[in-house]
């Protein structure tokens, strides 16, 4: 446990037939983001911050302070939840107001407090409105003005940005990475959405299976993921293996060693990675350049944006991503046995 964090934690929760064993650490004004699957701990990772869960065993710390046992109510944190809960029979001001009357303050002092919130946020125009008249971006920054208002020192996002729309939801977070910007505090967000926790996050920690299995900066990780879950949310092929100087054999599920060749000395265990356009499909086996070639059939092809992925079953399973141009000369459909290349230089190889 670092003295100078914001937050320390150790979070241990058991359950019939589940166990969240995780530790958490974030510096002040750092935002840390929990991603992964559903069902893999990360809301109970933020109930049990909040104390709404009992921790089995561990701790959590806020700035030195030891709030393990220290009640909900008791504990310096805001938590913005999923569906905001706003309360509906009051106005945005009030609303934001609430968390400093709790406290004590007086009715003016607090509603001043809330209004400077709002002003700061962009809604002084939204601030006599009760929550069934905000659209669904006014609604989220309300519910974090009113987390904010009691000055918390551990600030908690339950899936902030779920509840809204595509085209809302672009706007919105933009938006709370620079409202999140001015909290000194500790941050932490539960999200399944991997752009929210690259566009939001200083910091992510993967869960999966009540375990952390990779964390760092967001870079870093949609770079070099760890997990096979993590390789699909960043939108790589990725494999683990053995190098022995520039060649690696990878082993697949139902199949036998597979040789990849990479551009540099490798020695040990070690995760190869590469992305699907840098996938290369010809009908006869290539020659040339690609310094790896793997007979494939095509499982399946979808359609996104100005690309089609094309997912391979064979050898070595994999996608590409490939222009709907270049699959129509091609003349490639599902069903149809084919080669897949990949350059060395294409092939980012790391230590497992």
């Amino acid at each position: 446990m670092r003295p100078d964090a914001a937050l320390s934690a150790r979070l241990v929760v058991e359950r019939a037939g589940f166990r969240l064993d995780a530790g958490l650490e974030a510096d002040p004004g750092e935002v840390v983001a929990l991603l992964g699957p559903n069902g893999a701990g990360k809301s109970t990772a933020l109930r049990a911050l909040a104390g709404l869960v009992p921790l089995s065993s561990g701790h959590v710390t806020v700035e030195g302070t030891d709030l393990t046992t220290t009640p909900t109510e008791h504990r310096p944190i805001g938590m913005v939840f999923q569906d905001y809960l706003l309360f509906g029979h009051m106005s945005a001001l009030d609303n934001v107001a609430f968390g400093p009357r709790c406290q004590g303050v007086g009715r003016a002092r607090a509603r001043a407090l809330a209004a400077d919130l709002l002003d700061r946020f962009g809604l002084s125009d939204q601030a006599r409105l009760r929550p069934r008249e905000l659209s669904g971006g006014q609604a989220q920054r309300v519910a974090l003005a009113r987390a904010l208002a009691a000055r918390p020192r551990l600030l908690l996002l339950d899936e902030p940005l779920a509840a809204l729309d595509a085209h809302t939801r672009v706007a919105v977070r933009s938006r709370l990475r620079g409202d999140l910007a001015d909290f000194d505090g500790a941050t932490v967000l539960v999200t399944h959405d991997p752009l929210d926790a690259m566009v939001l996050a200083d910091r992510v920690t993967v869960i999966e299976n009540g375990a952390v299995v990779q964390q760092g900066r967001p870079a870093d990780i949609a770079r070099r993921p760890r997990t096979a879950y993590v390789a699909r949310l960043v939108g790589l092929n990725l494999y683990r293996g053995v190098a022995s100087g520039t060649r690696v054999e990878v082993r697949v599920a139902d199949g036998g060693p597979v040789e990849v060749t990479i551009a540099e000395r490798r020695y040990g265990d070690v995760f190869v990675a590469f992305a699907p356009r840098a996938v290369a499909l010809y009908r006869e086996r290539p020659g040339g350049s690609p310094r790896n070639a793997w007979p494939a059939r095509i499982d399946g092809v979808e359609r996104f944006g100005d690309q089609v992925r094309v997912h391979l079953d064979g050898d070595l399973p994999l996608s590409a991503d490939v222009t709907p141009a270049a699959l129509a000369e091609l003349g490639l459909g599902v069903g149809d046995r084919i080669w897949a290349g990949v350059k060395a230089m294409e092939i980012a190889a790391y230590q497992a």
